[in-house]
């Protein structure tokens, strides 16, 4: 849902309906009259902050949980360097006081979190470091949101500026997506019941996170496109003004531009980024079909099966939405749904990597013993 509404916000071009931060017209952003969020963009805008605020507060629940008793003692720790140093950016004047009320704000939340009381204890292997890493990562998201709105007229004066903060800040959102997603895998009962099953994996081994890989680098180009403003450098698909590969002479450029229905003058760059992109996605096709093919073989697990199976409608419904991107001009909902696809489609490369090399490892215990409810969800186990 985040990446939904932040989506809609760089869709609709409201990303300062909401000019200072972390309040919001002066008030606390807890506090902002009702009537004022019918105003503008300041709706969207606004709602992507309050519900930044929910996630990061879960991520700091999960992150004691994950880490067990023992996670209090960090946790206190870190909340003391977090509302000291939030004090000390207040005291740097008014430049630093979104980022000193935000560090401080933040820390007074993880200080609750080190003071709740469960003899929960660590979760078994490598969790309590991915939820220590969740936290790391949400909080630096949420810094870098604030600061795009504090810099702004940096940001605009600076285009190279502008373009590094929306690619962080972008792709660290699916970044984070997608560890949560892991995190939630590595805590469910497919992860942790053996089903005595083994995949027989052949291409899908470098198949398939080749093709996870190939979807990260598909959205870094579409991050790098939103934020260019070059999702209509080109308003004609499956062509491109008329042809394969468009010339990008200053001729050329000419005359697109007085071809265009808008007033928005068109660069070579904007274009090649648009094309490079429509590439990047006859690759990812490529290797999803490929990985699609591969498991049609009778030997492969039933489960990753099915997995490759979503991932490809999921392919499907990416291209759809990317064609109608450019077809409708750009509408906020169409972009909006092309981004959060975007998501699930390298969410669910990742998890179906994951499961697959879970799976490979060898099974040494007793067959007659695996859960039904295991059995069940992976299909029918040989005998």
């Amino acid at each position: 849902m985040l990446i939904c509404i932040g989506g809609l916000v760089t869709s609709k071009g409201v990303g300062m309906a909401v000019p200072d931060w972390p309040t919001s017209y002066g008030y606390n952003m807890f506090a902002l009259p009702v009537s004022t969020w019918l105003t503008g963009g300041v709706f969207d805008e606004h709602t992507h902050r309050l519900w930044a605020t929910v996630v990061g507060t879960l991520v700091v629940a999960q992150t004691r949980w994950l880490g067990g008793v023992s996670s209090r003692r960090w946790l206190a720790w870190i909340a003391g360097v977090e509302i000291v140093g939030g004090r000390l950016l207040l005291g740097l004047g008014p430049d630093w006081k979104g980022a000193g009320h935000f560090l401080a704000g933040i820390g007074g939340v993880v200080a609750l979190a080190a003071l709740v009381w469960f003899k929960n204890p660590a979760a078994r292997g490598g969790l309590p470091g991915l939820g220590w890493l969740a936290f790391g990562l949400v909080q630096l998201q949420g810094l870098l949101g604030g600061l795009r709105v504090v810099l702004d007229k940096q940001v605009v004066a600076d285009t190279t500026l502008g373009t590094v903060f929306g690619l962080i800040h972008g792709c660290l959102g699916q970044s984070f997506f997608v560890l949560l997603c892991g995190i939630a895998l590595c805590l469910s009962r497919l992860w942790n019941e053996d089903t005595g099953r083994r995949p027989t994996l052949g291409s899908l081994r470098w198949l398939l996170p080749l093709a996870t890989v190939a979807v990260f680098g598909q959205l870094l180009l579409g991050a790098l496109m939103r934020h260019q403003h070059a999702g209509l450098a080109i308003q004609d698909f499956p062509t491109a003004y008329g042809g394969l590969w468009p010339a990008t002479d200053p001729a050329a450029l000419e005359r697109y531009n007085q071809l265009r229905t808008d007033e928005v003058t068109v660069t070579a760059f904007q274009i090649q980024l648009q094309m490079f992109h429509r590439l990047g996605a006859v690759v990812v096709t490529a290797l999803v079909g490929a990985c699609f093919w591969a498991t049609r073989s009778s030997a492969t697990d039933p489960m990753i099966r099915r997995g490759v199976s979503l991932w490809a409608v999921l392919l499907l419904l990416q291209i759809g939405l990317g064609s109608a991107t450019i077809w409708t001009g750009k509408a906020a909902d169409v972009a909006t749904a092309h981004v959060a696809i975007g998501a699930l489609l390298l969410a669910t490369g990742t998890l179906i990597t994951m499961i697959s090399r879970r799976q490979a490892v060898p099974f040494t215990g007793n067959l007659s013993a695996a859960p039904t409810s295991a059995r069940l969800w992976a299909g029918s186990v040989p005998s």
